[in-house]
């Protein structure tokens, strides 16, 4: 026969698990595969490890927001604010880019193949050891941006503005530079 106190710390066990089942909401933006959190403010928000794939971001606030490790696979964050947002070793292969502001952001170690970046500005954005390979940037701005040891191969930077990039050790085999700032031709 089981006490009182022990059916009272069943049920709080079976609620807190119910709990960690149900999705975060973070200013109206279920924290979710495939969620609609179109032009949600995000900012500051901590989104690490979050699985985030598919999700339609278009257009949020995402400025200094912590998304490490997050899964932004297929995700769509055209036009998205995410300046000095952390993604480190984030995935977001397939994801959407276009037109986002990515000033000052920490992509270390982010997998990003296959994104489309077209027209998005990278300024100043660390994407030290990013995979990279069949990433779509043609007139992106990679200004000042450090790509040391990225892997770049069969990437689109036609267009491109690598001016002050630094990218020792990086990896531009079959890459488009048609039309490029400062991109590595001799490589």
């Amino acid at each position: 026969m089981a006490s009182a106190a022990q059916a009272a710390n069943d049920t709080s066990s079976s609620d807190s698990e119910q709990a960690d089942t149900q999705p975060r909401v973070i200013n109206g933006c279920n924290i979710a595969p495939n969620t609609n959190c179109e032009g949600a403010d995000l900012r500051h928000a901590n989104l690490g490890n979050a699985d985030l794939h598919g999700a339609n971001l278009r257009g949020a606030k995402l400025a200094r927001a912590d998304m490490h490790h997050a899964d932004l696979r297929g995700a769509d964050l055209s036009g998205a604010d995410m300046q000095a947002a952390r993604l480190v070793a984030t995935f977001l292969q397939g994801a959407t880019l276009e037109g986002a502001d990515l000033r000052g952001a920490d992509l270390n170690f982010a997998r990003l193949s296959a994104a489309k970046m077209a027209n998005a500005d990278l300024t100043a954005a660390n994407l030290e050891m990013a995979w990279m390979s069949k990433t779509q940037l043609p007139n992106a701005k990679l200004v000042n941006a450090n790509l040391q040891e990225a892997k770049l191969s069969l990437a689109n930077l036609e267009n491109a503005d690598l001016t002050g990039a630094r990218y020792p050790y990086a990896i531009f085999q079959h890459t488009y530079m048609e039309g490029c700032t400062a991109c590595p031709f001799d490589w």
